[in-house]
This record gives C-alpha cells, structure tokens and sequence, in this order.
C-alpha cells in the first residue's frame, strides 16, 4: 500500500482514493486549502474525511483504493465525508473469494534475535511466571478473588521468581446446557486458558461442588487430584471443591486454597529465565479500527512487526471476524493453501449466521467512539484493521477457544469485542499481545504483557504513561512505518524478557476475562 502525502494536513493513502483523512490537531477549518487547490467547505475534524473531488450521489467512495461505500448524496470536493453521508456496502460474497491465489512473498529469515523467556515441559515458553487459579462457576469467585489478596500478602514475597497470582474467574458454570454443541466454545476456552504458557504447567481448580461444570470436566490432560482437609492432603492436588465436607467453614476453605497454592508457587518458584529465540515468541495481534488513522499507522506498523515475528520463525495471531468480515476478499488469496481459504469463508460464514439469529446486521459495528474518530462504517473499519496482518501468508484458521496449532500467520476467528477476542487469545496460547488503539482504552491482562500503540499522536501524548508506543509519528512524518514497526519489534522482545514492564502492568491495570458462549443458559 502506497501512502501519498501532498500536504501534510491530509493523508491520501491510494492513488485512485477521492478521500483523504484529516491530519493537523485540531481538525480543519472551513476555507482551509489542502492539496494545492483543494478548500474546505466546512469544519472537518482530525481523523475525519474530507472529498478531494465531486462525489455524485450513488457514487463510490473510495479509501485505501478500495469502495468503502456509495455517497447517500452529493458530495461537494472539500466537504466532510462520514457516517451520515455514506451507505454501506453490500458485503463481499462468500461463494466467489479467491482461495490461494497469491503468490507466497519471498521472505528472508530473520535470525540471532533472542528474548529471556520460562522454558516449559511441553516446550512452549513463557513470559511471565503466573499461578493462575481457575474456577469452576462463578459462585466461587468472591472466595478466589478474596485468598488471591492473601496469597499475594503472605505467600508471594517467599517465592521472587513468581510474577503474579491470577484469579481466572468467570460467569460460566453453573446452569448451562452443558451438553449443547455449542458449549464447547466456553468449556474449551476455560481449558486452554489453565495451558496458556505463562502459567507454567501448573493447574489449579477451585469448584463450588453443585455446578454443572465439574472441575474434572476441565482437566483432561491430567490426573484430576482432589485436596482434601486431612492429615494427609495429597501434595500434588490440584482441585479443590468448598461443598467438601471435610471443610468447616469458610476459615478452612481458605486455609486449603492457601496450602494448596503453596505448593504450586514452590514449583513454579524453580523456574528460571533462559534465553529463547524468537522463534518462540507468540504474539496476539489485536484492535484494529479504533479511528480512521489505525489504518495509516498503528496497523501498518504493527503489520511490519508481525512478518519481522514471522520471518523470526515465531507465531502471531490476528483476530476478530467482525474486523475482517467486509475485508476478507483480501485475506482468502493469502492463505497458504485452499483448506486454509475455505476455513476462513467458513467462519465468516459462521458469523454471517449468527448475527442473523441476534436480529442484528454489520452496521451495529463500528462503535460511537469509532465514528467520533473518524471512522463511517464497519467496511472502512475492516480495510483498516487487516494491515496488521502484514504481509505474510495465513497459516492456519482457528475457531474461537482453539490452542494455535501452526507457527507463522493464523487467523483466530474470535467474534466481536476486544474483551472476548484478548481472552480467547489467551486460550489460543499467547504468550504477548499487541493492541492498537486511536480512542484511549486503559486495557490490560494479568495473565500476559500487553503493550498498547497509539495510532495518532494526540492520544500518545494525553495518555503518556498509558500508551507503550506511540505510531502517530507516522502520519506527522516524524517516523516511518519501517521504523516504528522495528521499534515494536524490539520492544516486543525487551517485554518478552521481563526487563522491561508493559505499561498495563506498571500500573496494575488488569481487565476480566469475558467469556463467548454461544450455547444456551438453562
């Protein structure tokens, strides 16, 4: 994609583009001259879009040289182009995609880069040394969250090689159709969530007793070893229910959960930081329209890191069909092989459904906050949103609550909502992720680093001590895509290796997980 920029209060991205995005803080004002010749006949805000000719009514508006609408009305050249004036397209269709069409890009290795990271049992790395404690059902959380303040207070300064201690808890468990197909999106999730990496192989279940979603149900790759309040409590637990009898009172719950984590945060304590190449690395890609300069900077940026991270020969993660879904006709001729285009149809087509049944249709996204910067409609947001993909193919799909399979590009088909999709990266493997922003959003994980870039300056200098780095430059022209992309790169790695702190984290700013459950509630 070939940015164009005559003047630097606008950016035009594709040569065959009738629209430009504001630049200049502040927005324009009305008789403003851009481009040469170009006055503004109105106000128009930053991130907003402005007609560089005469748009007809009925006539195409065209973004990233791609139709991101038709004009509702006549469009005067220097007026302002948004929501109100643009109709959305129909959306690709589904029956008429090119599936591997594109040549795959001759991509030269990337080698000798290394970051500190935990080596696991099963060979994955970590970049954080976490207890994570998983419930059951939701009736538990109170307790969790309650022994987690002790565990943090009297446990955690005896074990320094122990990061955090995180209550994975959710709203799941209890009456749930727990045999409906659908359920196994949320059961799997909550599975591969107690897998991730950063929690070291050790596997902690707190249940209620009474719920339909047994603990047992959630240790499948493992004995499932009851603690009990006894004398001889096994050692090796790793479920513990409060219905118990053996327990008496909620003093005794406690004093259980906390013995029992004591254990785990021994183990957990002999894990060291060794040296990992990069090609272990596995970064979650996500948000990617927030305003309409997501699409010139941070996502461009962020598409640079992620082919340095494949060509490294580590994994990366894009997600969230809903940001997809109207640019898929040029993801599917990046698929590494037909089987790998027709799973992406198919999950827009899974989407494609599931909206039907919610009575809901493409134009509920995007959001107030998208439109405000600048943003008219889901197409737009979409076209913008694939470039952090980069440029390399697209390795393998998964649905969501999946563990990643494949190294390289995959496309995790998660729904909509950056909550959902960062928690069902999770389950996929994650060891980092990466999110775009262009509004301001104060998100963070406990269970992983997550490192947030500004895709304009303004945000990147209100929110300095929120913000990890700042890709507004590249609009400005104080900063290349090139460059930034390399500076995510190497901030990636220095995260990665604990020696230097995500912002998130610096603060302690941690969001819930948010389960997608698509099956019935009983």
């Amino acid at each position: 994609m070939t940015q164009i920029t005559t003047n630097t209060r606008v950016i035009r991205v594709h040569p065959s583009d009738n629209v430009a995005i504001v630049v200049e803080q502040g927005g324009l004002a009305e008789g403003t001259v851009i481009e040469g010749s170009i006055t503004t006949t109105m106000p128009i805000p930053q991130g907003h879009k402005v007609a560089l000719e005469d748009i007809a009514e009925g006539a195409q508006v065209v973004r990233y040289g791609e139709i991101i609408g038709q004009a509702l009305t006549a469009i005067a050249c220097g007026s302002h182009v948004n929501e109100t004036n643009v109709r959305l397209p129909t959306a690709p269709a589904l029956g008429e995609l090119p599936l591997a069409t594109r040549e795959i890009p001759a991509m030269e290795p990337l080698e000798g880069y290394t970051f500190e990271g935990f080596r696991n049992p099963d060979g994955s790395v970590g970049t954080k040394n976490v207890l994570g404690i998983t419930t059951s059902v939701q009736c538990v959380a109170g307790t969790v969250d309650y022994v987690v303040q002790r565990i943090k207070r009297e446990l955690l300064p005896r074990f320094p090689n122990v990061d955090d201690v995180v209550g994975l808890n959710h709203s799941y468990g209890c009456g749930v159709a727990i045999n409906a197909p659908a359920a196994i999106v949320p059961i799997r999730t909550l599975k591969n969530i107690a897998l991730n990496p950063n929690f070291g192989n050790e596997i902690m279940v707190i249940g209620l007793g009474c719920e339909k979603l047994q603990p047992s149900t959630l240790l499948t790759d493992r004995p499932v070893r009851v603690y009990e309040n006894t004398q001889a409590a096994d050692p090796e637990a790793n479920v513990l229910s409060l219905q118990d009898d053996s327990f008496q009172g909620f003093g005794e719950m406690v004093e259980g959960i906390l013995a029992m984590a004591e254990r785990h945060l021994e183990r957990l304590n002999r894990r060291q930081r060794e040296t990992c190449p990069a090609s272990e690395l596995v970064v979650g890609m996500q948000c990617g329209g927030s305003d309409a300069f997501s699409g010139v900077t941070a996502n461009p940026a962020v598409g640079f890191a992620t082919d340095l991270i494949v060509r490294a020969g580590g994994s990366v993660m894009f997600s969230e069909v809903t940001e997809v879904r109207d640019a898929i006709h040029l993801l599917t001729p990046r698929a590494i092989d037909e089987q790998v285009g027709r799973a992406l149809i198919e999950q827009m087509a899974w989407y494609d459904d599931y909206l039907s049944q919610g009575q809901a249709d493409r134009s509920a996204n995007p959001s107030p906050g998208n439109k405000k910067g600048g943003l008219s409609n889901v197409v737009e947001k979409a076209l913008g949103s694939v470039i952090k993909s980069g440029n390399s193919p697209i390795v393998d799909v998964i649905g969501p609550g999946e563990r990643l399979r494949r190294k390289g590009l995959t496309f995790a088909a998660t729904p909509a909502s950056d909550f959902i999709c960062g928690t069902l990266q999770l389950a996929a493997g994650m060891n980092l992720q990466v999110f775009t922003t262009g509004r301001g959003t104060p998100y963070g994980l406990a269970m992983v680093p997550v490192l947030k870039v500004s895709s304009n300056s303004t945000l990147g200098k209100r929110w300095h001590d929120i913000i990890d780095l700042d890709a507004g430059r590249i609009a400005t022209g104080d900063a290349s895509i090139e460059k930034v992309g390399w500076e995510l790169f190497h901030l990636i790695l220095e995260v990665a290796s604990g020696r230097q702190q995500a912002a998130a984290d610096r603060l302690g700013i941690h969001n819930d997980l948010v389960l997608f459950n698509p099956a019935p509630v009983t």
